[in-house]
């Protein structure tokens, strides 16, 4: 008993273990999201405008608006009165490059454009809804690897009030789709994000030169535009019914032959995209793009389920001129004054109509595709 006695006695207590640290960040990203889960800010809004509307029979594209410069083509823009109004990227000019994760070019940029007279006209009277491109998203050619997304993605919604309960609030990505019409007359939009999961292109080992003049493709059949969520959400939207999917595509899809930033510079992923628009249930497909400064209007025959239509608008007031490019998917030539375009749909006549137009409002360039047996 006296052993036992002693024995307890002398016994001590295990420490308790020391609490497992958080795990590392798993990126830069992923470091900065306490901070900006904490940083409260005023972030600006997009001028009210009016309701989505229940169907749609005109939309109006435009790209690339640098909010510090007067923008008149806003005003023909306007005169089309169009049902829907899409931005399709750059539609502001707030790279950081100032290295400040806070963003205050961004949204100053956007505090500009929410100012701005003419726009705030044009989206007083047209339903407007937008996707991103590089220069909105924070930094020229971007992606995946830019640190401050997730605020510019919080930046981006706020501005264009996307309500609380939508599904782009809740996932990382501005992606989205919505649905316009009844049974007969359903026009599916699809919003792609070509910003937030896309890796790095390869760079051009002969810059500068035609066709060469920022990057080359890739033969790594890895490399993601998309990503996989992104991927698989894509998937089951082309698997719901439409009549008409107009799908947006901040970067161009067909266009080969020049070398800057584009859908080809991955090949594999963009024949992967292709075989998701031949497997879809269903309805015409026409794509829709920017970012270039110039517009132009292709199409892909050659391909299964095509010919796909691609509408290209840029810019509303930052042109750069330039001469002709390289452009074997193209039918006709580029445009490089400020532009915007239009599509209209005749649900009689089966057809859609794709027009390219200058400041004035004029048509410049225009194509009329097919819309099928109902």
């Amino acid at each position: 008993m006296g052993w036992l006695l002693w024995l307890g006695a002398c016994a001590t207590v295990p420490p308790t273990p020391a609490a497992a640290p958080p795990p590392a960040p798993g990126s830069p990203a992923d470091a900065l999201d306490a901070f900006y889960q904490n940083y409260s800010v005023t972030l600006p809004e997009v001028p009210p405008s009016p309701a989505w509307p229940d169907a749609v029979d005109t939309l109006l594209f435009a790209s690339c608006l640098q909010p510090y410069k007067p923008a008149p083509i806003l005003e023909a823009m306007q005169a089309t009165k169009a049902d829907l109004f899409v931005m399709l990227g750059d539609n502001v000019y707030g790279d950081a490059r100032g290295g400040d994760m806070r963003l205050p070019e961004l949204r100053e940029a956007y505090a500009t454009l929410a100012a701005h007279e003419e726009f705030a006209n044009l989206v007083g009277a047209i339903p407007v809804v937008a996707t991103w491109d590089d220069h909105d998203y924070g930094m020229n050619d971007a992606g995946a690897s830019f640190s401050a997304r997730r605020f510019a993605e919080r930046i981006f919604e706020t501005f264009w009030r996307v309500p609380n309960d939508d599904p782009r609030r809740q996932r990382e990505g501005v992606y989205g789709v919505q649905t316009f019409g009844a049974e007969g007359r359903r026009v599916q939009l699809v919003l792609l994000d070509l910003r937030s999961f896309k890796d790095n292109f390869d760079p051009s080992p002969t810059p500068n030169q035609p066709g060469t003049e920022r990057y080359v493709p890739s033969d790594d059949a890895t490399r993601t535009l998309l990503g996989p969520t992104q991927w698989a959400w894509l998937a089951e939207t082309l698997a719901a019914p439409a009549d008409l999917r107009v799908v947006i595509s901040s970067l161009q899809v067909h266009a080969d032959g020049h070398g800057y930033e584009r859908w080809g510079l991955f090949p594999a992923e963009r024949d992967r995209f292709y075989e998701a628009l031949a497997a879809r249930a269903g309805g015409e497909v026409v794509l829709v793009s920017g970012d270039r400064h110039r517009a132009g209007i292709y199409a892909r025959p050659d391909l299964a389920g095509g010919p796909y239509p691609e509408l290209t608008t840029s810019s509303l007031n930052l042109s750069f001129g330039g001469n002709e490019e390289a452009g074997p998917h193209r039918l006709g030539p580029t445009f490089v004054d400020e532009n915007f375009g239009t599509m209209t749909i005749d649900w009689t006549g089966r057809t859609v109509g794709l027009a390219v137009h200058d400041a004035k409002g004029n048509v410049v360039l225009d194509h009329s595709a097919t819309l099928g047996t109902p």
